[in-house]
């Protein structure tokens, strides 16, 4: 008997949950690897702006001094943002990737019950071809023992030596 209809669906249910929850897992890397993208950019910013600042210094150059320090701000203000939202992020990717464990734990259980069912099935065939083996050797031996009898109760008639007139005495040469 094959694996039972049911299991089969239920299998092919969990495979597309399973995809599913790895999908939205992705899509949550991603938008984690945007944020952290952003944050870089962010810490970047920050940086030319100090540069700038360092170098309008030296040079006396006071309207980049400005920028540089507008620049600053702004990126601080665009890191003090990202934070929680990165934050968050990491909670939602950990969370669909509990998700997806917990799907993929589902469909290798199902997965499991499968094999299982598939194993018992091909034990069971084993043991009614064994069962045949069995029926068919003892038919052979009790059809064996039967001509056996039938040829020990037949009687047996003397051999003929008159046929075509010879004898069973030799002749002398």
């Amino acid at each position: 008997m094959p694996i039972s209809r049911s299991l089969s669906r239920l299998l092919r249910v969990r495979e597309i949950e399973e995809e599913q929850r790895r999908l939205a897992l992705e899509s949550a890397q991603q938008e984690l690897l945007r944020l952290e993208t952003a944050l870089a950019a962010a810490g970047e910013r920050d940086r030319q702006g100090r540069a700038l600042v360092t170098a309008s210094a030296r040079s006396g150059n006071l309207p980049d001094r400005l920028a540089g320090l507008e620049e600053s701000r702004a990126s601080k203000r665009h890191l003090k943002a990202l934070s929680p939202r990165i934050a968050e992020s990491e909670e939602v990717v950990e969370e669909r990737r509990e998700e997806f464990l917990e799907k993929r734990i589902e469909r290798r259980q199902v997965e499991t019950l499968i094999e299982e069912s598939e194993s018992r099935e091909a034990v069971e065939e084993g043991r009614r071809g064994q069962q045949n083996l069995d029926a068919w050797f003892g038919g052979r031996k009790h059809h064996a023992a039967l001509v056996a009898e039938r040829i020990a109760a037949r009687p047996v008639a003397p051999p003929s030596n008159t046929a075509e007139g010879h004898s069973s005495k030799a002749k002398p040469l």
